[in-house]
Formats: structure tokens, sequence, C-alpha cells
């Protein structure tokens, strides 16, 4: 999973959410980021009041969580959404001894690689590259 730094850095270049079932984040407060939450039709869903998305926490009784705001959630994207976003830059993923290093293209011909020991991290680290 990647880290609640990584996921800051995605989105301060950009990097929209549009959450869906399956979609992981953290409420981005001081003694909630170590909460990781789940998109779920169950549990967690996302509805719109007065135009704007609002996460809802349902059934959550030991939250006493209504809802939180877009802007109150960092969204922590997985591996294959963090692919998606790379999309045909992506070029190469390679094991290393020390973790993963994900290789993708920035024009023809011109390559670039980064790594990391979380593959997931290495993904995020490229589209922060790009």
């Amino acid at each position: 999973m990647i880290t609640v730094e990584l996921a800051r850095d995605l989105l301060g270049v950009g990097v929209l959410w549009e959450p869906a079932a399956g979609d992981r984040f953290v409420v981005d407060a001081e003694l909630l980021t170590d909460e990781v939450f789940w998109v779920s039709d169950l549990t967690v869903e996302v509805h719109t009041h007065n135009g704007q998305p609002l996460l809802g926490f349902n059934g959550t009784t030991e939250w006493a969580l209504d809802s939180v705001t877009l802007d109150q959630a960092l969204w922590l994207p997985r591996e294959d959404q963090l692919r998606e976003l790379l999309g045909d830059r992506l070029t190469a993923v390679v094991r290393t001894a020390d973790g993963w290093r994900v290789e993708y293209a920035t024009a023809p011909g011109e390559l670039h690689a980064v790594e990391d020991a979380d593959l997931e991290c290495a993904y995020a680290r490229a589209v922060l590259a790009l």
C-alpha cells in the first residue's frame, strides 16, 4: 500500500479521485491517518449532498462518523489504479534485490525508472515523476 506521504504528493500534483467501491482512503487528520477505510456499498458509500460528493459511513457505530467530504479524505490508489494512471507509458516492471523497479517512457525513446521496496510505492513514484 502506498504511504500517506506519497498519496499527499499525488494529490499535490493534481491526481484526481472519483471514489468507487474497492477504493482505499484515510481521513487526512492527525489522529486518523493510520486507519485505512475502503469504499464499499455495505460500509462506506459515495453520496452527493448539495452537489458535493460525501463519503458516508453506514453501520460503523464504532466511528460515530456520518460523512466526510473528499477534501478530508486521502485516496490510497491500488496497484491496478496506479498502472492505469501510467497507461501506455509503462514499459516494464522488474523485481530487484531490494524491491521493484518501474520503467516508463516520457517520450518515444526516453526511458526512465524509479525503484522502491513496495511495488505500489514504485508505481506512485513513476506517476509523480511524470
